[in-house]
């Protein structure tokens, strides 16, 4: 089933979409923890896009849900304008889920059996069964794993067999939770190279993940969320404009003396120096980025570079650092 046809319809849609666990203390007393607080979300068909946030951000909650597997509280949540509650075996068959870890597959089985098992509970048989399993198999890497048990593959292998798996019913929209947890930088360029694919394809794709730089390079629109809320969505490249006119200067071999002058200089909001010698400064807008660059300049620094901040700058200052990659 495609999404051709269809772009009226949003492929996801949710509408203060809200979902609770345990109890919490609070200075009123004891209350429900929201896992979701009136979630509002729109994705367009054939979009690629990144909810990210911290662990505990209801994540996962939102995929447990657009999956079938969860209730809401309250709220509302479609796929393709199917309810997920009313209408939960059509989503199903237009939905494919990949869980990150090592859940949901039978360690017992092979990679090939352990597909075809998915394939049959969608109705495939004989030699359709056959072509989608090998296919997928190549699709994702396998193929050269195929009849090995699954309990001695990779903790990376055993997740290229949760992306196979939810290829299976060749669904319109794709749910990826954190799936390249567990993942060498091989199987992971791989899989984002796989993405690609999937866009091309028109498939609608939600891309959970804590991983800044995950974010940026996947992904049409990012949506941050905190604390079952959304915060904010934008593109990778605009969401900088959250902060404002602020700047980034990237310097290296910044005598120290220099670095101390920079910090004091009007209209910057913070250096860093990740390694020595390195500085990164952030500044409130072009003024500040002159008095900083002229003092670099006059110092001797001749290695800089200026830009607008990167998306997990901009992550950090909105949030915070709980729970947050922000490796390259």
């Amino acid at each position: 089933m495609g999404v051709a046809g269809r772009a009226a319809v949003s492929a996801i849609r949710t509408r203060a979409l809200s979902r609770y666990y345990g109890q919490r203390r609070t200075d009123r007393g004891t209350g429900p923890v929201a896992a979701l607080d009136h979630f509002d979300l729109d994705v367009e068909p054939g979009q690629v896009r990144g909810l990210l946030g911290p662990n505990g951000a209801g994540k996962t909650t939102l995929c447990r849900i657009l999956s079938t597997v969860l209730l809401p509280a309250s709220g509302t949540a479609e796929v393709l304008g199917h309810d997920v509650v009313s209408a939960a075996a059509t989503v199903r068959r237009v939905v494919g889920v990949v869980f990150g870890g090592e859940r949901g597959l039978y360690n017992r089985l092979t990679p090939r059996q352990n597909l075809q098992f998915w394939g049959a509970l969608y109705g495939l048989h004989g030699r359709r069964l056959r072509n989608r399993t090998d296919a997928l198999l190549e699709r994702t890497g396998l193929t050269q794993r195929a009849d090995t048990r699954v309990d001695f593959l990779s903790r990376g292998m055993k997740q290229r067999l949760h992306l196979a798996r939810g290829l299976v019913p060749d669904p319109p929209v794709l749910i990826f939770d954190e799936p390249t947890v567990g993942m060498d930088p091989v199987a992971a360029h791989d899989f984002r190279a796989l993405v690609a694919e999937l866009r091309a394809e028109q498939r609608t794709i939600l891309l959970t993940t804590h991983d800044m730089a995950e974010a940026e390079a996947l992904c049409d629109q990012v949506t941050l969320v905190d604390r079952g809320r959304i915060l904010a969505t934008e593109s990778p490249e605009r969401i900088g404009a959250l902060i404002g006119a602020e700047e980034r200067i990237e310097a290296d071999d910044v005598p120290e003396a220099a670095g101390s002058a920079i910090a004091r200089v009007a209209g910057v909001l913070g250096t860093t120096g990740p390694a020595p010698g390195r500085l990164v400064v952030r500044t409130s807008g072009p003024d500040a980025t002159r008095e900083v660059l002229a003092l670099l300049v006059r110092s001797g620094v001749t290695r800089l570079v200026t830009g607008p901040p990167r998306l997990e700058e901009v992550y950090l200052r909105l949030i915070g650092s709980r729970g947050m990659a922000v490796e390259a």
